[in-house]
């Protein structure tokens, strides 16, 4: 999704009063080391914490009144540079977490191709996502029904407002499907993970949520040179 212009605001409707902004996590540990984490609690790399401020001044202009993050570390630390620049709580629930991994849980990717190469690559990674359980652990469809359910809460809590939510890439993809009533078996081929730190936008309109802008992530274009090197 990223193109050369890095300063695109992000669009909004003014159709609707309740506005959320749908934030997954900066990169973690897991992700730079390709470990998959599901539940398993690592932070932020030092790119996902530049990240994470980089999202913060991106939608520093927007009106945000409340912000509710997953309880895991690496949203968590995605959602502080929110907080500490508008002096707001950071409000953590447990169902706003990743998948459930199972099995899977801390496992190395290509470990996890090595012993499980069709549920990975054929269902995980391909066409059948949307209706894939991971070995012991969640399925794709419980983990957006419970995703949904808290987010329509969190909505009709806070009708009128805006509201920040940090969460995590595979809830926040089955979450969008279910946003558009894309079929379960078809969810796989309709759009990808939400890239880290991207920005996705939808609306309560006073009894349901609706669809905005998914993965927004032009203002992360080049965030890698902003690090400092090491050599």
């Amino acid at each position: 999704m990223q193109n050369e212009n890095k300063n695109k605001r992000i669009d909004i409707s003014d159709k609707y009063n309740t506005v959320i902004f749908l934030v997954r996590h900066g990169q973690s540990i897991g992700n730079a080391k390709r470990e998959f984490l599901g539940h398993t609690n690592k932070d932020l790399s030092e790119l996902g914490y530049l990240q994470a401020r980089k999202t913060a001044e991106f939608l520093a202009e927007e009106k945000i009144d409340a912000i509710y993050s997953s309880d895991l570390l690496r949203a968590y630390n995605t959602a502080v540079p929110h907080a500490k620049m508008r002096k707001l709580k950071i409000n953590t629930r447990e169902s706003l977490r990743e998948l459930y991994a199972g099995l899977w849980e801390g496992m190395m990717v290509e470990d996890i191709i090595k012993q499980y190469p069709h549920e990975f690559l054929e269902e995980w990674r391909g066409k059948n996502y949307g209706i894939t359980t991971i070995p012991g652990g969640e399925s794709v469809q419980a983990g957006a029904e419970r995703f949904y359910a808290e987010v329509l809460k969190i909505a009709r809590e806070h009708e009128g407002k805006g509201v920040l939510i940090t969460a995590h890439a595979a809830v926040i993809r089955g979450f969008w499907g279910k946003l558009l009533r894309i079929a379960p078996e078809d969810l796989g081929l309709a759009f990808d993970y939400p890239t880290n730190a991207s920005v996705s936008v939808l609306y309560y309109d006073g009894t349901d949520l609706v669809a905005g802008e998914y993965s927004h992530d032009e203002h992360l274009l080049n965030v890698e040179s902003e690090l400092p090197n090491e050599a």
